[in-house]
């Protein structure tokens, strides 16, 4: 009697441990250590058992995911023309110039630009510029030509002299500025005839006319017209008025 109690009870105490789950970290299989994130393994919870417990980019090495060590980290460490993107050795991005956009060729698998070639002027160095595909040096910004009309006095048509100086730099900004037709409109005040005027009109063009043909601006490139007092800067009979309207202007 005594023997059959002592083996019901030890039959009830491994119905009883065999019933309680065991605590993290040991485990008898993966859903006790799931709280955590974890696996189990050989009968303790651990962070990985393969590769596939981990997230991309990460091995199990230990139980423990860790950060792959890149495939490559040049392209010769690759094979069979492949080349290295990203710590991975990858498709090239080209095999032929017709792969590669603009002025770029294929070289080693790689769409580049070959020395002093170009697509834009932000591939060239500083104070070069991109012309057709090629990296030249840049050309010098042209100054503003001033066109500000030439002004006469008083019934003069022969040139004041800070008019002459601002006609030998505004004919060196034309000869800069390449082809271009300018007409020079000659025009007067309203005090005289009409006649008169007009005469006097022509007579200013043409004194800037010839003023910068003797500076060597090509003659087919220059008009003088005269209006008289038809096409007045300012309207109104004071002084002002008067000395804005004797003037000669560029059209172009």
């Amino acid at each position: 009697m005594r023997r059959i109690s002592m083996v019901a009870g030890l039959a009830l105490a491994v119905a009883v441990l065999t019933g309680c789950p065991p605590t993290y970290p040991n485990c008898k299989s993966d859903e006790t250590c799931q709280e955590k994130g974890e696996v189990c393994v050989n009968g303790t919870c651990q962070e990985c058992s393969t590769d596939a417990n981990c997230k991309e980019g990460f091995a199990c090495q230990g139980n423990k995911c860790v950060p792959k060590a890149p495939e490559c980290s040049r392209d010769e460490q690759c094979t069979g023309g492949q080349i290295c993107e990203g710590g991975k050795c990858s498709a090239p991005q080209c095999t032929a110039k017709a792969d590669c956009p603009g002025a770029q060729d294929c070289q080693k698998g790689r769409c580049a630009l070959p020395p002093g070639a170009c697509n834009s002027s932000t591939d060239c160095a500083d104070g070069q510029e991109c012309q057709d595909n090629k990296c030249v040096a840049a050309s010098a910004p042209q100054a503003q030509c001033n066109w500000e009309p030439i002004l006469f006095g008083f019934n003069e048509y022969t040139l004041p002299s800070d008019a002459q100086g601002r006609l030998g730099e505004l004919a060196q900004c034309i000869k800069d500025a390449g082809s271009g037709r300018i007409e020079l409109a000659g025009h007067a005040d309203e005090r005289g005839t009409e006649e008169y005027n007009l005469q006097l009109s022509n007579k200013r063009a043409a004194s800037v006319r010839k003023y910068l043909l003797d500076l060597g601006i090509p003659a087919n490139r220059l008009k003088a017209v005269g209006y008289g007092e038809n096409r007045p800067a300012e309207q109104g009979a004071t002084e002002e008025a008067w000395a804005a309207n004797r003037r000669v202007e560029f059209v172009r």
